[in-house]
């Protein structure tokens, strides 16, 4: 069956993707082919090749989102970090729907599925607000700034999570056999997203760097997303079947968006730099000069200032010192 606009017969006969159980005509599409799945202690677990991406994602985010909070002058930090969350928790909870943890039968898989939806439209929708934080229209790190990005993703989410379930089970018009609205959702909102995101980087880059070396974090970012996309929609049933069911292309479409998603963080690593002045400013510069003649030059001209043997107030003394020559500084006053 070929492509067809509002329709996910063509996409989940290739992949087996989350929501792939909860739409079509008899609602439930099932793939070509699909991963082999594996038993552990006595429990069946699905795509246990994308799992393992999963929990790498989880790994390599915690890794990335400590590296972002420990910048704390860093321009977006708070911004770009809140993307992070999202996708760890996007990954966590992709476990449970992938892996079959939560199976297809539950009657709690249609409200995970919509929960998982929402945020990733809530995540799409921070990368690109995130790609509007470089040219401060807003000054990043303000409550402003922060909470005009969380409202407008827990407004996507909400917006998603809606048509999500309301497709799911039937209700305010929405219906499985007919999942125009979760499709506009699911497909065409990250390709605005991203197609937003990479041009407005460019011209940020451009427009206020001399450095040109970002523009290669983009371009492999964006050859890694657009190649997991294909691996996904196009070639995931081929994938399968050459490889006789082991790994399908969810598993090298979820690692190449992983990689896509870390070239994020080498990108906005590369354009921001953290601004030191606190912990420079914290710390006693000690002065020390080298030269004999210039220490002479230097006690001559302040003895002749202050009228006597000058000693700077940190200087040391005994009180042997004090008592010899009446009063401090020893041999002279102010």
């Amino acid at each position: 069956m070929g492509f067809q606009f509002g329709s996910f017969d063509s996409i989940c006969q290739r992949a087996a993707l989350v929501i792939c159980p909860l739409v079509g005509t008899d609602q439930g599409i099932e793939p070509v082919c699909y991963g082999r799945n594996i038993d552990v202690g006595g429990s069946v677990v699905f795509q246990p090749s994308t799992v393992f991406i999963h929990v790498v994602a989880i790994v390599m985010t915690a890794i990335m989102i400590y590296s972002i909070q420990v910048k704390y002058t860093a321009i977006g930090r708070k911004e770009m970090v809140m993307f992070f969350w999202l996708y760890a928790i996007i990954q966590f909870l992709a476990i449970f729907l992938d892996g079959g943890i939560i199976p297809f039968a539950n009657a709690s898989y249609p409200w995970f599925t919509a929960i998982y939806t929402g945020l990733v439209t809530a995540a799409y929708g921070c990368i690109l607000i995130n790609s509007f934080v470089g040219f401060q229209f807003v000054e990043d790190g303000t409550p402003l700034s922060l909470w005009s990005m969380r409202i407008s993703c827990l407004g996507l989410f909400g917006v998603s999570f809606f048509v999500a379930i309301a497709t799911f089970k039937q209700f305010a018009g929405f219906s499985y056999t007919s999942p125009t609205a979760l499709w506009i959702v699911y497909l065409i909102w990250p390709i605005v997203c991203v197609a937003v995101y990479i041009p407005s980087q460019f011209i940020l880059v451009y427009q206020t760097l001399n450095d040109r070396w970002p523009y290669g974090d983009l371009l492999f970012g964006t050859g890694f997303y657009c190649l997991g996309m294909v691996l996904l929609f196009i070639f995931s049933d081929t994938i399968c079947n050459t490889i006789e069911h082991y790994i399908d292309g969810i598993f090298f479409s979820e690692f190449c968006v992983l990689l896509s998603v870390m070239m994020i963080y080498k990108y906005w690593d590369s354009i921001t730099k953290e601004d030191l002045e606190f912990s420079v400013g914290s710390k006693v510069t000690a002065w020390e000069v080298k030269d004999p003649s210039l220490v002479g030059a230097s006690q001559e001209a302040l003895n002749n200032h202050y009228g006597g043997n000058y000693l700077p107030p940190s200087a040391s003394f005994n009180t042997s010192d004090r008592k010899g020559s009446g009063g401090y500084p020893p041999n002279g006053g102010y």
